[in-house]
């Protein structure tokens, strides 16, 4: 069983924000959340209309795809079954983004000058599904941090607002592990080395966006040892939480150990964030990765 010291408060920090334009009563949570609590807002609720209410059906999604993505720079949207329902989704994507670069503004100042590369994401299928039909490496009800195998982030943060928009009362539960530098000690040993070469020829032939990093190399061998670890999948220091309809959660996910087991249609907006960008950059995985490899890792 998990050990019982995590508890809501060691991994959770609460806020009573309540508007997606007022900053939070209690003051600022940046500390907080860059070292790696889950910064949540049981009454930050993000109100559909009756068209987009009707738009929550699995139908809507490409076959070949997990879930809708928006590019609101570019205007790209991926992952639509059917062309007829661009318009609509592509509305609420938009308004969805809108809402959070409002709330960075209100919530999170500190950061709105240096956030980047925003995608916005409509998760409609519930969680069983694609876990029957996920490997084990794309398997996110397994506990992980995010890596990502074809996107090197050279030291970069991935910031995610999430909301859960369910209207038949469905909550969203996570499984939230243990903070980042426990982590880091736990699997640094059994992580591997890292070829320039290797790195070089990803990037060439298109594995790779941009040449992985020795960050990158160990962020993804973590990634994959902690989700191909059953005892410690099972055993391992975590805290499961049930995200109620209405609310809606941040947290830096290639830092926040965690794992989605139930729930189905939520709203998600991820940024990246430089590590320069943060209130306290030794707190970021690279610095504590740094410190154990004791070495540069860029």
């Amino acid at each position: 069983m998990p050990n019982p010291i995590l508890t809501p408060e060691s991994v959770l920090c609460e806020s009573a924000c309540n508007s997606w334009t007022q900053p939070d009563p209690q003051g600022s949570r940046v500390t907080e959340l860059e070292k790696g609590k889950v910064l949540y807002l049981p009454q930050l609720a993000f109100v559909l209309s009756p068209q987009e209410l009707a738009l929550l059906d699995v139908s809507r999604v490409d076959p070949k795809r997990k879930n809708i993505s928006y590019n609101p720079e570019s205007g790209r949207l991926t992952g639509i079954a059917d062309e007829a329902d661009r318009p609509a989704i592509e509305g609420l994507l938009a308004r969805h983004y809108q809402s959070c670069k409002m709330l960075i503004a209100a919530l999170l100042p500190e950061y709105q000058q240096h956030l980047h590369s925003p995608v916005n994401t409509l998760r409609l299928h519930p969680v069983t599904a694609w876990r029957k039909s996920s490997s084990w490496r794309k398997d996110d009800s397994r506990l992980h941090v995010d890596a990502f195998p074809s996107r090197p982030m050279h030291g970069e943060r991935i910031l995610r607002i999430f909301t859960n928009i369910n209207p038949q009362g469905g909550s969203r539960e996570w499984r939230i592990g243990e903070d980042f530098p426990q982590l880091a000690r736990r699997f640094y040993p059994r992580l591997g080395g890292y070829s320039p070469l290797t790195s070089w020829l990803q990037h060439v032939v298109g594995i790779t966006k941009r040449r992985r990093t020795r960050y990158d190399a160990l962020m993804l061998q973590m990634h994959d040892k902690m989700k191909s670890d059953a005892q410690y999948q099972q055993q391992g220091l975590q805290l499961t939480f049930q995200f109620p309809p209405g609310s809606s959660w941040i947290c830096f996910s290639d830092q926040t150990p965690h794992a989605a087991m139930a729930g189905q249609f939520m709203l998600e907006q991820t940024w990246q964030l430089p590590v320069l960008g943060m209130k306290h950059p030794e707190h970021s995985p690279l610095r504590v990765l740094e410190s154990l490899a004791g070495r540069a890792l860029l």
